[in-house]
C-alpha cells in the first residue's frame, strides 16, 4: 500500500477541491515517483519554504497563511501516495469518505504506533499514549466521535505522549471538501525535549491532506514549526518532524486499509 502525505497547516478555507489526477497534482517525474513505490520527503531549516506542495490552490492558501502567520523555523514534507482497492469510479463514494473520516478521528489508535528510525536501525515507538479529552482543561478521556453523515468540521483534543516531547496536549481541526480531507495538529501545550522548551505553545503545526484522484488518494504530510535558538535543537527536532511523517503514514495506511475494506 503507497500513500502521499502533507503535514501543513491552517486557513480554514471553503473552496471546493477538486479530483485531478496524481500527474496533474504533482508533476510527471514524482508522480513517477510515487508510482513506483517510494516517498518524497524533505526537511529544511531555517528557509522553511514547501517545494513538495501538490498543485492545488487551496493547500497553497493553507501554507501560505501558515508561513506568514508563524514565521516557521523548521519545515518538514514528505509525499507518497495510498492506492484505491476499486478504480472503476475516478470520485471517492460518500461512504468511503465518510469511513476515513470515522477510522481518522480515532487518535486513540495512534498509541503504540511505531516507526522506523533510520538513525538507530530499528523500529521504534512513537507514541506511547494517545487519548482522545473533553477539552484541554479537564483532560477527561472520551471515545472518539463517530458519524452517521460527514460534518463540514469536527475538533478534537487529545492527549498525546511521545518519545521527543513527552505528554502534551493537542488540538485536532478536521474539515471535509468533496474531494479532500484534511486535519491539523496544533500544540496547546509547551513541547520540551528533555527539560529544555523546544516549541512554545501554538507553535507546530501539522496537517494531513488527503487529496481524491483518480486512482489514489494523495496525501501530503508536512510539519511547520518555530523553534527555540539553541545550537543542535533544530537539528534533533528536524529529524523528529522526519520520524513523524514516517510514522502518521503508516498510521494513515492502517485507518485507510479499515475504511476501505
Amino acid at each position: 500500500m503507497k500513500l502521499s502525505i502533507c503535514i501543513a497547516v491552517a486557513v480554514v478555507v471553503t473552496a471546493p477541491v477538486f479530483s485531478d489526477s496524481l500527474e496533474k497534482l504533482v508533476g510527471k517525474e514524482q508522480a513517477a515517483i510515487l508510482r513506483g513505490g517510494s516517498s518524497i520527503t524533505r526537511v529544511v531549516q531555517d528557509a522553511a519554504k514547501p517545494e513538495l506542495l501538490p498543485k492545488n490552490a487551496t493547500v497553497k492558501t493553507w501554507t501560505d497563511d501558515v508561513i506568514h502567520t508563524l514565521a516557521p523555523t523548521i519545515l518538514t514534507e514528505s509525499l507518497n501516495f495510498y492506492q484505491k482497492k476499486n478504480t472503476s469510479d475516478t470520485r471517492w463514494t460518500g461512504a468511503e469518505k465518510l469511513a476515513l473520516l470515522n477510522e481518522t478521528l480515532n487518535l486513540n489508535s495512534l498509541s503504540g504506533l511505531e516507526y522506523y528510525s533510520e538513525s538507530r536501525k530499528a523500529t521504534r515507538i512513537f507514541y506511547e499514549t494517545s487519548q482522545v479529552i473533553d477539552d484541554p482543561v479537564s483532560k477527561n478521556p472520551k471515545a472518539p466521535p463517530r458519524y452517521e453523515t460527514p460534518p463540514a468540521t469536527v475538533t478534537l483534543y487529545a492527549r498525546q505522549k511521545d518519545l521527543t516531547f513527552g505528554d502534551n496536549i493537542y488540538q485536532y481541526d478536521y474539515y471535509v471538501y468533496d474531494n479532500a480531507l484534511i486535519f491539523i495538529q496544533q500544540n496547546l501545550t509547551t513541547l520540551s525535549v528533555s527539560i529544555i522548551p523546544a516549541i512554545g505553545k501554538n507553535n507546530l503545526r501539522s496537517v494531513v491532506a488527503v487529496l481524491d484522484t483518480e486512482d489514489c488518494l494523495l496525501v501530503y504530510a508536512a510539519s511547520f514549526a518555530k523553534t527555540v535558538s539553541i545550537p543542535g535543537m533544530k537539528g534533533r527536532i528536524g529529524q523528529s518532524f522526519s520520524s513523524r511523517a514516517n510514522a502518521v503514514l503508516n498510521w494513515f495506511i492502517q485507518q485507510a486499509d479499515k475504511a476501505f475494506q
